[in-house]
This record gives C-alpha cells, sequence and structure tokens, in this order.
C-alpha cells in the first residue's frame, strides 16, 4: 500500500468514528440492529456484500469517502444485484444507479470553495477564515432502482426530493 493511499484510508476512518458512535447509539434507542463494516480493498467489498445477504440486512449506508466514491459503479452494481437498498452521501451514486443519496450540494461547496479563494486573493490569511458547510443539502432518488428492489415509494418522499430520477 503507497502513503497516499493508506493516509487517505486512515483519514477516512477516523472521520467516520464519530458517525458511527452516534448511529450507535440514532439505531440502539429505535432496537434496531446495527453493523458497521469496515472496507479497505475490494476483497473486502465484496465479503461485506456476502455478510450482509447472510445477515438478511434490510438496507445499508454508504459513508462519505474516497475509497467509496471511486467504486460507487461497482458499489450501486452490488447493492442492486444482491437487493440492498442503499443511502449513499452524494448525487453521484445514484446516478450511476444506486436508489438514493442525501448530502451536500456539491454546486454549492465549490461556490463556498470560490468565497474562500476569492478572500484570499484579496489578502486574508488561510488560518483566519472560518470554517463553513454546505448550506445545501440535497436529496436524490432513483426510481428505476427502486422498482428494481421492489420499493415503492411513498408520494411524500418523492414530493420532497430535490431530483428524482426516472
Amino acid at each position: 500500500m503507497r502513503r497516499r493511499e493508506f493516509i487517505t484510508l486512515v483519514g477516512g476512518a477516523a472521520a467516520t468514528w464519530p458517525l458511527t458512535a452516534h448511529a450507535q447509539q440514532a439505531a440502539h434507542a429505535l432496537g434496531v440492529p446495527l453493523r458497521v463494516l469496515n472496507i479497505s480493498d475490494d476483497l473486502d467489498l465484496d465479503a461485506a456484500f456476502a455478510s450482509l445477504v447472510e445477515q438478511h440486512a434490510g438496507a445499508l449506508i454508504v459513508s462519505a469517502s474516497a475509497f467509496f466514491f471511486s467504486r460507487r459503479d461497482r458499489l450501486a452494481t452490488l447493492a442492486a444485484r444482491h437487493a440492498i437498498p442503499t443511502v449513499y452521501q452524494s448525487r453521484e451514486f445514484t446516478s450511476a444507479g444506486g436508489l438514493m443519496s442525501y448530502g451536500g450540494d456539491f454546486s454549492d461547496v465549490y461556490r463556498l470553495i470560490g468565497v474562500y479563494v476569492g478572500r484570499i486573493l484579496k489578502g486574508e490569511k488561510p488560518a483566519d477564515l472560518p470554517v463553513v458547510q454546505p448550506n445545501k443539502l440535497e436529496l436524490v432518488i432513483n426510481l428505476k432502482a427502486a422498482k428494481a428492489l421492489g420499493l415503492e415509494l411513498p408520494g411524500a418522499v418523492l414530493a420532497i426530493a430535490d431530483e428524482v430520477i426516472e
């Protein structure tokens, strides 16, 4: 494993630890079993889906990571093949055939980056700039994927979606 891949892997894993702990609590309180699968290579990905099928998992949430993003087509294909409803963090997964995504609107993120660059070019020090988060979250639903999974999504859910792929 090269140094850059290792740093990306460790950084991605560290970023998800707090979310994992919180989810284990947004699941225990509801009485829903939660299983966390750590994946770091393509073999782990295949094994994870085999495990999900074996455990009769009702759904899958894929966390944000460069590893997953680079394999979004494969993730969507595996989820469809194993009939596991899956939620992703960005629209690119849904466009690749995934069921739904909910996360930051990247066009809004890019706008924020532009504002930062402008402020730096005008002389502000990067260390003095505030940390900002995306202002807009988006829900994207792929109806073709829903139909393939045998899911009929309520009209109320479709109505709040920012985009519905048909």
